[in-house]
C-alpha cells in the first residue's frame, strides 16, 4: 500500500504543476471566483467525481459518503485571492519558481487539495465518517469567510474536524485571530481652499480619528494578542478645494473575545467623539471574523496529532501560530480545525509572490498523509 501511495506522488507532482499554471490563469477576486469554481467542478467530474456541486456562495464541494454521517472532515482550499483584479494577473516561471500574485495564498493549495481527492476517487476510498473536499470561496479581505460560513450552515452539527491547505509547508495555524473591520466615511461642507479657508477638511478631521486609533492603550491580557489597522485612505476633489469627503478602512484583530470588545469600545468612542454639527462620521462595519471558542484540551490534542504526521515530512523547522484563515468558523463553534500550508514560498499578498516548484511534491505528501490519517485509512509516510 505505501508503494501505492508514494507512486502516486510520483505520478501526479506533473499534474498538480500543470493544475497550478492553468488556475494562475483564472482571475480570482473574492466574490468573483465563478471562473475557478467551475474550473474545479470540471476538474473533479473529468476525473471521475460524482455529485460535485456549487453552491450559492461558490463554494465547489465534492462530498463522499456524507449522506447519513454526522461525523464529516472537511478538507478545504480557498479559490480567491487577495488581489481585485478581475484580468489574469502576470505570470513568470523558470525552473525552480512560479512568480503570479495569488499563485502561494492559495491557488498552490487548491491544486494540491484536488489531487488529494484525485487519490480517494481513484482508488475508490470511501471513508467510514463522510468526508467534504471543498474548494472555498471569500477567504481573503472582505470576503469575510463567507463560503466557510455557508459550508457550516448547510452541514449544520454533522462536521466532526477541519483542515484547511493554506499558507506555508514550516507554519500550522492552530489559533484564529478574530478581527472586526469598518469602512468609515467623514463628510464636511468643503469649498475653495482661499475663499472657506477655515472651514472643516474632511481629511484633516479623518486624519484626528487615525492618530486617536494609533494611541489607543492596547490590551495586556496574558497570552493573547491585539492589533489594529488602518488599510486604506481617500478622499479629496483638488488641491485647491477643502475636502468634504474622506474615507477610510481599518481594522483591529485579537485572539481573544474580551480583547475584540475591549477594542470595540474604544473605536466606537473615537467615531462618537468625532461627530460634530459640522463634521459627519458614518461607520460601517464591513467584516465579523469570531475569534476561538473551543476548549484548549481538545484543540491541542487534534493539533498534537496533525503535527506528529507532518513534522517527520517537514522537519524541525515546522511550527504553530495564531493567524486569521477559514479556521476561525469551525474554531468559533468548538469544532477542531487547523490550517497546514502545502507549499514553500513567500511575498504572499504582494503583487511579487513566488512559490518553489520542487515543493508540491512534499506538499502533495503532507496533504495525503494528513487526509489519510484523519479519515481513518491506514497511516503511510516515507521511511
Amino acid at each position: 500500500m505505501q508503494d501505492k501511495f508514494l507512486r502516486f506522488i510520483e505520478e501526479n507532482k506533473a499534474s498538480v504543476l500543470q493544475t497550478l499554471r492553468e488556475l494562475c490563469a483564472i482571475p480570482a477576486p473574492s466574490h468573483y471566483e465563478d471562473a475557478r469554481a467551475e474550473y474545479c467542478k470540471r476538474w473533479l467530474e473529468a476525473i471521475g467525481a460524482t455529485g460535485v456541486y456549487i453552491d450559492e456562495a461558490k463554494n465547489v464541494v465534492f462530498p463522499i459518503n456524507c449522506e447519513n454521517s454526522n461525523e464529516i472532515i472537511v478538507f478545504a482550499a480557498h479559490t480567491d485571492t487577495v488581489f481585485p483584479d478581475r484580468e489574469p494577473l502576470p505570470y513568470e516561471e523558470d525552473e525552480e519558481y512560479i512568480r503570479c500574485p495569488g499563485v502561494g495564498d492559495d491557488t498552490a493549495s487548491v491544486a494540491v487539495l484536488l489531487a488529494v481527492a484525485r487519490y480517494y476517487i481513484e482508488n475508490k476510498i470511501v471513508p467510514k465518517k463522510g468526508v467534504l473536499f471543498v474548494c472555498n470561496s471569500c477567504e481573503e479581505g472582505l470576503g469575510n469567510l463567507k463560503g466557510t460560513r455557508r459550508l457550516f450552515e448547510e452541514y449544520a452539527n454533522r462536521i466532526d474536524a477541519f483542515i484547511t491547505f493554506d499558507g506555508y509547508m514550516d507554519v500550522i495555524h492552530d489559533e484564529c485571530a478574530g478581527s472586526h473591520r469598518y469602512e468609515v466615511t467623514v463628510r464636511t461642507e468643503g469649498g475653495h481652499s482661499f475663499q472657506k479657508f477655515g472651514n472643516e477638511n474632511a481629511l484633516v478631521e479623518l486624519s484626528k480619528i487615525i492618530t486617536a486609533i494609533s494611541e489607543i492603550a492596547m490590551p495586556n491580557k496574558p497570552g493573547t494578542r491585539t492589533t489594529h489597522n488602518i488599510g486604506t485612505v481617500s478622499g479629496g476633489t483638488s488641491v485647491n478645494t477643502i475636502a468634504q469627503d474622506a474615507t477610510m478602512l481599518c481594522e483591529y484583530r485579537s485572539t481573544d473575545w474580551e480583547c475584540l470588545e475591549y477594542m470595540r469600545e474604544r473605536f466606537e468612542a473615537i467615531f462618537k467623539a468625532a461627530r460634530s454639527e459640522k463634521v459627519t462620521v458614518e461607520v460601517t462595519q464591513v467584516g465579523d471574523r469570531p475569534c476561538s471558542r473551543i476548549s484548549n484540551e481538545i484543540k491541542n490534542a487534534f493539533c498534537d496529532r496533525v503535527f506528529k504526521l507532518i513534522q517527520p515530512l517537514v522537519g524541525p523547522s515546522l511550527h504553530c501560530k495564531s493567524g486569521s484563515t477559514d479556521c476561525n468558523i469551525p474554531l468559533s463553534l468548538g469544532i477542531p480545525a487547523l490550517c497546514i500550508g502545502v507549499v514553500s514560498g513567500g511575498g504572499a499578498h504582494t503583487r511579487e509572490e513566488w512559490v518553489e516548484k520542487s515543493s508540491l511534491e512534499l506538499g502533495l505528501e503532507v496533504g495525503l498523509t494528513v487526509a489519510l490519517a484523519l479519515t481513518n485509512e491506514e497511516e503511510y509516510r516515507r521511511v
